[in-house]
Formats: structure tokens, C-alpha cells, sequence
């Protein structure tokens, strides 16, 4: 009996949450047989099986947390010696779950044995066998081949329900913890808890920080604790930038990409980094670099939590470019898929509170960057013009910057470029 302890997936994490067990103890598995899907920090992945055999042990649960190193699945090997070799070849099913079509995997050189570490895929991917359909008994004691959260799991385990009994609510077809309260709280036949279990109006609950929660809490604590924030503010008559946007919607060239006020503001970010690189720089300690290019981040509410996935090079994109970046990365974060380059290496972070009906905020730095913008609604307010009042599209754009690489005169300077290009956004062209 061989036991495959939980690999490095690739993304210089520690650690990960059990979301779904493929098998159970007494299947048969094969390689590259998808054993079980994990949620990092960053996103879902799938983990193959290394070998040709019988599962013999689970050593986590759904919803538990498991370390790099950690012992995962104990397997019966059955395989010959041919299978045996063929096991050692590189295996496919890593990497995030439905990645992208295109989308190229970072590959990297095999260096361990594949007890520790899951190679890349190879140019012809091994097609698995077709998985053995688990048992009703199973299906209910595993929850798997139901979308939902690991703490909606638990959450639906500790009160005896099933979660295939459940009618899902989610966006995405998942069942939702408001799913799971509403059949406690009607209580049926098909889907009972008991007294002690159930829970009701009124009462509390604890909830698990895993995941992608987990990683931002302690990204915006270790943040706000190690830089000396400062906020400023700047109202906007952005009533140009709102005729521009409908101008460029009837152009052929932007018929396929979402046009938005956000693409503006991202290439007025991207424009004002350069004239003020303070706003664009990374501390260390007792020095800072000023970054001369902009790896623009933008600030994605997800059904797993908070992503900050960035654009690279986004000084270098045209306003075309620019649309596609902004549409391709947020629906990539908003389905699940934002891979880990993705999220690495920012230099500067936009936050659209907009989209909430929020005026503006004081975001936290996103860590390692020296400036984040917060965007505010656009609204129809009353503003004078030539001396007379006009209604006119105004929004607020709210900033927090290091103070130890940005004083008060580059932050005004920053957004003072920004609200410019808001304001007349024909200087894009310039």
C-alpha cells in the first residue's frame, strides 16, 4: 500500500481545503483519475491520482484543512510493472478546475517523485477511465457531485441534511448556506434535523475561515498594520467620460467587450502611475522600488471571496486592449478559473465600490503596493458650470496610499491626473 501525501500544487502555498472526495475507500482508481478537487487560497484544483489501484484510506474530510506534506489517500497499488512505470509519467487534471481554452499552464521540470509533487501535463494527455458512479450511500455520506462551498458542506453535515436533496439557489448552480437554512427552517419530510442541530432564528453560528477568506484576512491585517495608510478624496465631473463610453459602444471595434466606466478610469490609473511612480512602488523595509510598469489589479467580489487579479502591462494597452483585459480577468475570477500568475505580482489596485451604490471608500492597500483607488458611483447631481447649475454625471474617487513613499503632494498629484482624464477623456488620445 502506497500513501500520496497532499502536493505542491505550483502556487507557493502551504496549505488547502478539502471541497470534494472523488472516491471513496474501495474504489478502484487509475492514473490521472481525478481524485478529489482542493481550494487554495486562490483557486479550485483538481488532484489526479498517481496510481493504479484500491483506495484503502481517506485521510481528511470534506471541508478539513490539509498541509502540504500531509498524508491525503492511502491506495492498494495493483498495477504491473508497465503500469508502475507509466505511473512516474507526468500527470494530468493539476491546475485549476475548466481552465480557460488558451490559456497556457505554467510548466515546470518534474524534481520529485510523484508522492510529493504533481508534474505538468504532458503534450498528449493520458484520456482517464470513465469514473465509477458512487453509490446513493455514498453520494449522501461524501456530498459530492454537488456544488457548494466547504462550510455549506459542514454547515448541511452537522444537521443531518443531504445535500442532494436541496434545490440550489446559486449563481452558479451551487447550494447556498441560505439554501440549507431554508430547509431547516421548513423542516421537511425528506430533509430532517435534529432539535439539538437544527438552527433557528436568533441564533448564532460559527463560521470556519478557509480558503480564500482566510488568505485575505490575514493579507489586509499584515497590510494595514505594516503601512501607514493615508486617504484622500476627489469629486469628479465625469459627464464627458459618460458620452465618450456611448460613443465608443457604437463602434464596431468594441461590438464583443463590455464598455464601461471602468475601462476610463483603468486607463487613466494606468496613465497617471507613470507620472507619479511613487503611487506605483513596492516598500522593503529601509528601501523602494518604483515600478515603470503598471500590473494593474482589479478588485473582484467572487462567490469564494475576495480577488485581486491584475493586468500586466497595462500601460502598454490601447483602449481596445484595455476592454478585453478588464472582461476577460473578471469573468475569469467571477467563474472560478483566475489562475495564479494572475494574482501575482500587482503594483497598483483599482476597487470598484461603484458597482455596491457606495460614494467612494478607504480601501486597504492591497499588500505590496503603495496605492489603491477606490470608485465611486456615477449620479446625476446638480454642478455649476459657467457660473450656472446644470445637472451633470459626478462621481467621487477615494484613495489610500503609503505614506512612506507617498506624501500628500503626490497623492493630490495622482488623482489630480486621474480626475483629468475623467473629465476630459479625449486626453486619452493626446
Amino acid at each position: 500500500m502506497k500513501i500520496f501525501t497532499l502536493p505542491d500544487v505550483g502556487e507557493g502555498l502551504t496549505e488547502a481545503d478539502i471541497a470534494n472526495w472523488m472516491v471513496q475507500v474501495g474504489d478502484s482508481v487509475t492514473v490521472n483519475q481525478v481524485i478529489a478537487e482542493i481550494e487554495t487560497a486562490k483557486s479550485l484544483v483538481e488532484i489526479p491520482s498517481p496510481w493504479v489501484g484500491e483506495v484503502k484510506e481517506l485521510y481528511a474530510q470534506v471541508g478539513d484543512t490539509v498541509h502540504v506534506g500531509d498524508n491525503f489517500i492511502a491506495i492498494q497499488v495493483t498495477s504491473s510493472a508497465d503500469e508502475e512505470e507509466a505511473s512516474q509519467a507526468p500527470l494530468v487534471g493539476s491546475g485549476p478546475k475548466d481552465d480557460t481554452p488558451g490559456t497556457r499552464r505554467r510548466r515546470r521540470r518534474p524534481t520529485a517523485p510523484a508522492e510529493t509533487e504533481i508534474p505538468v501535463e504532458p503534450e498528449t494527455p493520458v484520456e482517464p477511465e470513465p469514473e465509477p458512479a458512487p453509490t446513493p450511500a455514498a453520494k449522501s455520506d461524501l456530498f459530492t457531485k454537488v456544488l457548494a462551498k466547504p462550510p455549506v458542506r459542514k454547515l448541511a453535515k452537522d444537521n443531518g441534511l443531504d445535500l442532494t436533496s436541496i434545490t440550489p439557489t446559486g449563481e452558479h448552480g451551487e447550494v447556498t448556506r441560505a439554501d440549507v437554512h431554508a430547509v431547516l427552517r421548513d423542516a421537511t419530510p425528506t430533509a430532517q434535523a435534529t432539535p439539538s442541530a437544527a438552527t433557528s432564528e436568533g441564533q448564532s453560528e460559527t463560521i470556519k475561515v478557509t480558503g480564500v477568506r482566510k488568505a485575505t484576512a490575514k493579507a489586509v491585517t499584515e497590510s494595514y498594520t505594516s503601512a501607514p495608510h493615508i486617504s484622500v478624496f476627489r469629486q469628479i465631473d465625469a459627464t464627458r467620460t459618460m458620452e465618450y463610453l456611448q460613443t465608443l459602444k457604437k463602434h464596431p471595434r468594441f461590438e464583443h467587450v463590455k464598455v464601461s466606466p471602468l475601462l476610463v478610469l483603468s486607463m487613466a490609473v494606468a496613465q497617471a502611475a507613470k507620472n507619479t511612480p511613487e503611487a506605483n512602488a513596492t516598500w522593503h523595509g529601509d528601501s523602494y522600488t518604483l515600478h515603470h510598469h503598471v500590473n494593474l489589479g482589479l478588485a473582484a467580489a467572487t462567490e469564494r471571496g475576495l480577488l485581486v487579479p491584475n493586468i500586466k502591462n497595462a500601460h502598454e494597452l490601447n483602449q481596445l486592449g484595455m476592454a478585453e483585459a478588464i472582461q476577460e480577468l473578471t469573468q475569469r475570477a467571477r467563474d472560478g478559473k483566475t489562475q495564479p500568475n494572475e494574482l501575482a505580482d500587482g503594483t497598483i489596485t483599482i476597487t470598484n465600490v461603484g458597482v455596491l451604490g457606495l460614494d467612494t471608500g478607504t480601501p486597504i492597500l492591497n499588500p505590496g503596493e503603495s496605492a489603491i483607488i477606490a470608485f465611486g458611483a456615477i449620479k446625476q447631481q446638480p454642478w455649476v458650470v459657467d457660473g450656472k447649475i446644470e445637472p451633470r454625471w459626478v462621481t467621487t474617487l477615494g484613495g489610500s496610499f503609503d505614506h512612506r513613499i507617498v506624501d500628500g503632494s503626490e497623492a493630490g498629484a495622482f488623482l489630480a491626473d486621474v480626475a483629468a482624464i475623467l473629465e476630459e477623456p479625449a486626453l486619452l488620445i493626446s
